[in-house]
């Protein structure tokens, strides 16, 4: 006869993982809760970071299909510093602030990523659905990266201003060289000071500095 008061054993950690996985799910406020189940102890079995929305990435529904320049902010905070993310972890982060496949892809087809994903690069070029023109996008790249919290201008490091800017006009594919060099060689020599830094106004409000 089968046995049927055979003691069943819960793992200790098992309350605590539920607890936190609830928690998790109700800020998150998945569409498909059970595909983001899923990936959210997928990533824990492999000691990444589950997909789920912090408290003060929580963005108005309304907002979730668009692009905006503080949601690539929560993006690139996600990244944590780093200069390669691989394309599923990306497009994981992607996914979890709800924003659209198609400009995913489009970004993904023009720059040409694969498997391992440049993330500056890429960010450049989701800037760049956001921004008019180069300045404009230079512009929202500098706001997205700028750690300044105490009200001040964004800043950047001039020698990432100078690979951003390269890299645009090189997928841009209608600048010169020679006058990216020129602009470059301009802002290091007569605008950028001794902190190495630039803001946004050094290259959206000087006359001398043509970008496009």
């Amino acid at each position: 006869m089968p046995q049927t008061d055979k003691q069943i054993c819960i793992p200790p950690e098992l309350p605590e993982l539920l607890k936190q996985f609830t928690k998790a799910a109700i800020r998150t406020q998945p569409t498909d809760l059970i595909q983001w189940a899923a990936d959210y102890f997928g990533a824990m079995s492999r000691g990444e970071i589950p997909p789920v929305r912090e408290r003060t990435e929580r963005i108005p529904l309304s907002n979730w299909a668009e692009l905006t320049p503080e949601l690539l902010k929560i993006l690139h905070s996600r990244v944590a510093g780093r200069l390669i993310i691989h394309a599923n972890e990306l497009a994981q982060m992607w996914k979890v602030l709800s924003l659209p496949t198609d400009l995913f892809n489009s970004v993904m087809n023009v720059g040409r990523f694969t498997e391992e994903i440049e993330w500056l690069k890429f960010l450049a070029l989701a800037c760049s659905s956001l921004g008019v023109t180069i300045a404009k996008t230079l512009k929202i790249v500098c706001e997205v990266l700028s750690s300044e919290h105490d009200g001040g201008p964004p800043r950047i490091p001039f020698s990432t201003f100078q690979f951003l800017y390269t890299y645009i006009a090189e997928v841009d594919g209608e600048i010169s060289a020679s006058h990216v060099s020129r602009m470059l060689n301009y802002i290091e020599q007569e605008v950028i000071g001794p902190d190495g830094l630039i803001k946004v106004n050094d290259f959206t409000q000087n006359p001398r500095v043509r970008l496009e």
